[in-house]
């Protein structure tokens, strides 16, 4: 019986040891890595690489500069964030299988060492197509019909609806403009390179 008390509280110690050391490396490590860390010397500018000069057309009747357009992404990407966007879609193209030919060239660190793409949004599943090329892909209108009802524009998908990024009368509101400036802003970056010709 002492034995298996000793086994017990040796168990237990062990289960709270290796639980502590996963959430100090998985949990705390990353955030102190991402907020705590100076700035990479020679790092991006962002507004230089990482906006274009001018407001996308598609976003010039509702974002009048570009201090609102980035403004816009930012809020975006929150949603995108809160809304567990993330959980589906990955944000990294990998240097396997066929992904090049799906999503465009493989991603390189520069592109995550800028201001937006911090904490990184790599993901680990596929349940949706990666997003991190998504520029260039698609056009204002096949995005806001996708967030209101994904099965119309992609009958196979199984991403739920987002209703409330609309209004009563099925217009795009503020997050429905903001999610959509930043999923379409996604890869834009690399926009000197074709996107993929295979359509997702």
């Amino acid at each position: 019986m002492k034995i298996l008390e000793k086994f017990s509280a040796v168990a237990t110690i062990a289960g709270f040891s290796f639980y502590a050391c996963a959430f100090g490396l998985l949990g705390v490590l990353p955030w102190f890595m991402t907020n705590r860390v100076a700035p990479i010397k020679g790092g991006l500018d962002f507004d230089a690489v990482f906006l274009p000069k001018t407001v996308p057309v598609d976003f010039r009747d509702k974002y009048k500069t570009l201090a609102e357009y980035k403004a816009a992404i930012d809020f975006g990407r929150k949603n995108y964030i809160a809304e567990a966007c993330w959980h589906c879609h990955t944000q990294y193209v990998r240097p396997v299988g066929n992904e090049v030919a799906r999503y465009g060239p493989v991603s390189e660190n520069w592109e995550y060492q800028n201001e937006m793409n911090l904490p990184q949004l790599f993901g680990t599943r596929r349940v949706g197509p990666d997003l991190t090329r998504e520029w260039n892909k698609h056009n204002i209108d096949w995005h806001f019909a996708h967030f209101r009802n994904p099965q119309d524009v992609v009958p196979e998908s199984v991403m739920p609806r987002y209703d409330w990024f609309y209004d009563d009368k099925g217009k795009p509101n503020d997050r429905g403009w903001a999610i959509t400036a930043y999923v379409m802003w996604l890869g834009s970056w690399r926009r000197n390179e074709a996107p993929p010709a295979t359509p997702h």
